[in-house]
């Protein structure tokens, strides 16, 4: 497959929110209760991509694939956050990379972690029952520290966090 990478316009915000939609319910549907990707749901994304694109800021990196003139993927990462009142663990932070289903395995992840984190330290949180993206950080030499959160308003869905 052949894509392309880069920085995301606000332009994009609508396109990015609907993949963002589309990704988590290719993911997580099965963990979540009926009726959560109400529009509320959808619109909450679209907010949060114009917002972000809107607004963009030195410490953050979001970038975007695009294969054949629509955008298949994207990543963002950050500083660090705290948890549970500790320091973060590491500077940099990935916060979010969702590729499109039809298109994993062509190499849009890998090529946007990469745009995102350097090589150096960084730190994650994943779905503990998403083992195949376990398994992409695992490649990229990220390991478990222990660490586990619940958001509220997903419950069902328990974050791990990695470290590398």
């Amino acid at each position: 497959m052949t894509f392309t990478l880069r920085v995301p316009e606000p332009r994009d915000a609508a396109e990015i929110a609907a993949l963002h939609v589309a990704t988590w319910r290719e993911t997580y549907t099965h963990l979540l209760p009926a009726g959560f990707f109400d529009d509320d749901f959808v619109q909450g994304r679209q907010s949060m991509w114009t917002r972000i694109l809107g607004d963009p800021r030195d410490e953050w990196r979001v970038w975007i694939a695009e294969s054949e003139g629509r955008i298949i993927g994207f990543a963002t990462s950050g500083p660090g956050q705290e948890f549970e009142g500790a320091p973060p663990p590491c500077e940099r932070q990935l916060y979010m990379l969702y590729v499109a289903a039809a298109d994993h395995g062509g190499g849009a992840g890998q090529s946007l972690l990469d745009a995102v984190l350097d090589e150096g330290p960084a730190v994650l949180w994943v779905a503990k029952q998403n083992p195949r993206a376990i398994a992409f950080y695992r490649r990229n030499g990220f390991d478990f520290d222990g660490a586990e959160q619940t958001d509220p308003m997903v419950p069902s869905i328990i974050d791990v966090r990695m470290l590398r």
